[in-house]
């Protein structure tokens, strides 16, 4: 729960450094933004961080399951 309130507050700090950055931009211009190296990352960041949850995840249901079944 600490490491999920520690990640929210980083987040949010983060984002709130490119506020005022938006807003001195204009609406009017049109600008394609293209995905470079640092959001590729925190895609492959997420991607890995959900695998090893999964991954957790089976492994407790296996260890649970091997101790109802020794226990019977």
């Amino acid at each position: 729960m600490k490491l999920q309130s520690l990640l929210t507050a980083v987040f949010v700090i983060c984002g709130l450094a490119y506020v005022p950055s938006l807003f001195a931009q204009t609406l009017l211009v049109d600008v394609e933004v293209p995905i470079d190296g640092g959001v590729s990352l925190l895609v492959a960041a997420g991607v890995a961080y959900g695998a090893k949850k999964a991954y957790d995840k089976r492994k407790n249901q296996k260890d649970a399951e091997a101790v109802e079944a020794e226990s019977k």
